[in-house]
């Protein structure tokens, strides 16, 4: 999330930061903050699918910093969306945004859209240096606010909705973290990384001592990523507000007569009520309901992340929807980010976003090629259902259809798809195809890991459509062989030799990387986390 202009407005004004030497401590991340952030800092390509040697190095570097500053991080990841799905229209427009950023880096135009594969290579990355982390069930600045309270630590990211949390060690934005110029103390003897600290105190102070306890009704009245009210326009024309800074421009006039407001009141109830005053009779009992809702978003969760850092204990915090869904060996993997979180959105939504990449917008989108796959996977996730003939329904996906009606959509077992058409986005319905183990009925979710290793096997090269020959090379190369064989049948347009030889050229290159970089040899590795 983020309060529209604040992080611009705060950046603009120092005297809300304190400069603090940080070491010997720990430190909460915000870890889809951090790999967007680590990529995009970098310079690195956006237009051919991703630089991740040289993202693999920047993460290494970041990480090792810390080490010698004797800070141990702690990484927070978000995991699928809200089961409220109260954020569903932000996150389609977004998805929107992307396709089109896209169409502009492939014409060479500027714009930032990150590759697919980076998040999967960041967190290879930290169980490689044994940096631990947790992937939560949903959105997790909630939970990153809990732990960090609850450590008295810092949090590390850059997302002007932790400038309302009441954060007890304070907020440093990733901008304002100099990781790359490590400072040593005179004698040499120890090693801190300069930062700036937001103080929610120093903030506060500045708009006339306000209480802190109205910094969420601020967030909702200002608007943030997934919060706007067309009703509370009412509001702002009818209530003149006073920017007392001089130095303020136009862009900031809101957010400061904003915080002056509401400086005038002791507590949030009566600032809410004098908000209502403003409004229609008709409005006002939900008025009163939303914001209430909304502020209730800047609230720490209850999610214990410290007792699972200890002990991998899940707690009883999983969302009911989610836990009626999955089975446990499914909701541990979703935590130590073994599962990805679209998962959790089929099982709980039966809706997936496919992200975009940079690529030809005149062409298919290049997820169409592992359509059958992702089929397999949905009927996984939902295999205690009575499925269809599998060929049921595929012609008519692939003519774009679009949409069913809700009797249609509770016969058939569909999972819906967000997917880029020419530079559009376009919902199809994508029917899961159910697949059995060796004619053996198929497995219940609670129940697939006590399918045998042959049995798996055999499934995944019946997916693939491919043939197990590949007893003369490495074990950790059959897979890529498998998939390599998958993308020549299905890619369209149709591979090249061009290409093959490419990916080859890369799987060679990568395999003698491992035998000269041996672990231990390219990186000191980091033990103290």
């Amino acid at each position: 999330m983020g309060i529209h202009g604040l992080m611009s407005y705060i950046g603009e004004n120092h005297q809300f930061f304190n400069n603090i030497k940080l070491q010997n401590t720990k430190i909460v991340i915000d870890g889809n903050n951090l790999f967007h952030r680590l990529y995009f800092d970098s310079g690195l390509d956006l237009k051919y699918g991703g630089e991740y040697d040289s993202f693999t190095d920047t993460i290494y570097k970041f990480f090792e910093a810390l080490s010698l500053c004797n800070i141990s991080p702690y990484v927070v990841f978000d995991g699928g969306c809200d089961c409220s799905d109260k954020k569903f229209e932000t996150i389609k427009q977004r998805a929107k945004e992307k396709i089109l950023k896209a169409h502009t880096i492939s014409r060479g135009g500027r714009g930032t859209v990150l590759p697919l594969l980076a998040p999967e290579v960041f967190k290879q990355v930290l169980m490689q240096l044994q940096v631990p982390f947790v992937q939560c069930h949903s959105e997790a600045d909630r939970d990153i606010v809990a732990l960090a309270n609850q450590w008295n630590c810092p949090v590390l990211t850059l997302d002007s909705d932790f400038c309302i949390f009441d954060l007890k060690a304070g907020y440093c934005p990733l901008n304002y973290f100099k990781w790359k110029n490590i400072t040593s103390l005179k004698d040499h003897s120890d090693f801190y990384i300069s930062a700036q600290c937001f103080s929610i105190e120093n903030f506060c102070n500045h708009f006339n001592h306000l209480n802190k306890a109205l910094l969420p009704l601020f967030a909702v009245l200002n608007g943030n990523d997934y919060i706007n009210l067309p009703f509370m326009e009412n509001f702002f024309t009818r209530v003149h507000f006073h920017a007392r800074t001089s130095s303020a421009g136009r862009k900031n006039t809101r957010i400061q007569g904003l915080l002056n407001w509401l400086a005038e009141f002791s507590e949030p109830k009566e600032a809410i009520e004098n908000v209502l005053k403003h409004l229609k009779q008709s409005e006002l009992e939900k008025v009163r309901a939303v914001l209430y809702y909304h502020m209730d978003e800047y609230i720490q969760s209850e999610v214990d992340l410290a007792m699972y850092f200890q002990n991998k204990e899940i707690g009883p915090h999983v969302p009911t929807v989610l836990a009626n869904k999955a089975p446990e060996w499914i909701l541990v993997a979703l935590l130590k980010g073994e599962l990805a979180p679209f998962l959790s959105d089929c099982l709980t939504l039966r809706r997936t976003f496919l992200h975009a990449q940079v690529e030809n917008n005149r062409r298919s989108s290049s997820h169409r090629c592992s359509l059958y796959i992702r089929q397999v996977i949905y009927g996984l996730l939902i295999s205690e259902e009575t499925f269809p003939d599998a060929t049921l329904g595929l012609s008519a996906k692939l003519a774009g259809k679009a949409s069913l009606s809700t009797e249609e959509f509770g016969k058939v077992h569909y999972v819906q798809e967000y997917d880029r058409h020419e530079q559009t986005l376009r919902k199809i319905n994508i029917q899961a195809v159910g697949k059995s183990f060796n004619s053996v009925k198929i497995h219940s979710l609670q129940r697939l890991p006590e399918i045998s290793i042959l049995d798996r096997t055999h499934f995944l090269l019946e997916t693939l459509k491919v043939k197990a020959d590949v007893h003369a090379l490495p074990a950790n190369l059959h897979l890529t062989v498998y998939i390599t064989c998958y993308w020549i049948a299905q890619a369209e347009p149709k591979v090249t030799l061009h290409h093959l030889q490419a990916l080859l050229l890369c799987i060679v290159t990568g395999e003698l990387h491992k035998l000269i970089y041996k672990p231990g040899n390219y990186v000191t590795r980091i033990s103290s986390f």
